[in-house]
C-alpha cells in the first residue's frame, strides 16, 4: 500500500470523526450540517480549487524552480531522519504562516487575500478551506518548495506534510467544545481559532496560530477570554456584506460592489441563481416523491372522507 493511499485513508477517517464529534459535543449547538456556503466549500475550494492549484503550484511553479537552476550545493537534510526533516519544515512553516496571517491582518492589500477565509458566519470543520487562490499560492508555494527542491525524501514528507495540514486545519475550525487544559499553550484548537473567526475587534489582532498556540502566546497576541463569541451570526464572521459565490468572493478581492445590485442585470440573474435553483429543484424531485396510497378494497363503495382523516392518510404513507 503506497503511503499516499494510507494518508487519504486517514484523511477521510478524520473528517468521520470530526463530523460525528461535531454531532456529539458542538462549540454552537444547532448549527446545520450543511450551513450556509456549505456546497461552496466542498465543491469549489476543497475539491475543484484544490485540484488545480496542486497543479498549478507542483508542475508549473516549483518544478521549473527545481530544474531552472543548481541546489546540488545545499545537502542540508541529507543526513536527517524523516522525523527530524518533518519536524523542521511542519515548526518553521508553522511560523511563517503565523508572521504572514499576522500581517495579512495588519495590511488592506493582503487582507483582500484572505477576506474570504473570514467570510463564513457558520464555521465547521469544512470552513477552513475557504481561502482566495492567491493566498494558497503564496503559502503552498512557500510551504512545499523546500521540501521538494531541499529535502532527499520529498516523496515523503510531502504527503504527510499535507496530511497534517488538512488535520489541523479541520481540527481549529470544527464546531467541537473541547479545552486542552495546560496543552493550549503550546497546541492550536478550536478554544482559540474559533474566536479569531469572530465578528470583534479584540480578535481581528489576535489568535493567528494555525498549529501551534505557542506562537500567539510568544509575540503577545492571544485573545482568551473564556467565554465562548455568542451564537447570533453578528458575533461571525465579517462585519460587512461579502459575496456568496464563489467566483464573485474573488472579483470582490479586485473590485468592491454590492451584490445585490446586481441582480438587476437578467444575466446576472440567471447566473446568481442557478446554482440555487438546481439545488431546490433536485431537493423538490426527492422530497415531493409519496408513495402511493394502497386502495385495499377495491370494490366497495367510495365515500369522501373527512378532512382529518384525508390528512391522516396522507401523513402515513409519506
Amino acid at each position: 500500500m503506497s503511503l499516499v493511499t494510507i494518508t487519504t485513508i486517514i484523511l477521510f477517517s478524520w473528517v468521520a470523526f470530526i463530523i460525528a464529534w461535531e454531532r456529539i459535543s458542538p462549540y454552537r449547538k444547532g448549527l446545520p450540517f450543511f450551513r450556509d456556503g456549505f456546497w461552496v466549500d466542498l465543491v469549489w475550494y476543497t475539491i475543484i480549487q484544490s485540484y488545480f492549484l496542486k497543479i498549478l503550484i507542483f508542475d508549473y511553479i516549483i518544478a521549473p524552480v527545481q530544474h531552472h537552476f543548481d541546489w546540488s550545493g545545499l545537502q542540508v537534510f541529507r543526513n536527517w531522519t524523516i522525523t527530524e526533516q518533518l519536524l523542521f519544515f511542519v515548526v518553521t512553516h508553522d511560523l511563517y504562516i503565523y508572521l504572514f496571517h499576522r500581517l495579512q491582518h495588519a495590511s488592506k492589500f493582503l487582507w483582500r487575500t484572505h477576506e474570504a477565509h473570514h467570510s463564513g458566519k457558520e464555521i465547521d470543520f469544512l470552513a477552513g478551506s475557504r481561502s482566495h487562490i492567491v493566498e494558497i499560492i503564496i503559502n503552498q508555494t512557500i510551504e512545499f518548495a523546500p521540501i521538494v527542491i531541499l529535502s532527499p525524501n520529498p516523496e515523503i514528507i510531502v504527503p504527510i506534510k499535507a496530511l497534517l495540514d488538512a488535520m489541523f486545519g479541520m481540527f481549529i475550525h470544527a464546531n467541537v467544545n473541547v479545552k486542552l487544559g495546560k496543552l493550549k499553550y503550546f497546541l492550536n484548537s478550536p478554544e482559540l481559532h474559533l474566536w479569531h473567526h469572530a465578528n470583534y475587534r479584540e480578535v481581528f489582532h489576535a489568535n493567528f496560530s494555525t498549529k501551534f498556540a505557542m506562537w500567539d502566546y510568544l509575540f503577545g497576541t492571544v485573545f482568551d477570554p473564556g467565554k465562548k463569541p455568542g451564537d447570533s451570526d453578528d458575533n461571525w464572521g465579517l462585519y460587512y456584506e461579502y459575496p456568496k459565490d464563489y467566483f464573485l468572493q474573488h472579483a470582490f478581492s479586485v473590485k468592491r460592489f454590492d451584490e445585490k445590485k446586481l441582480l438587476r442585470f437578467s444575466w446576472f440573474s440567471w447566473y446568481y441563481n442557478l446554482r440555487p435553483s438546481l439545488v431546490n429543484r433536485i431537493k423538490s424531485m426527492w422530497y415531493k416523491r409519496k408513495t402511493p396510497v394502497v386502495d385495499m378494497y377495491p370494490d366497495a363503495p367510495k365515500t369522501e372522507p373527512a378532512e382529518d382523516v384525508e390528512e391522516k392518510l396522507i401523513s402515513y404513507n409519506n
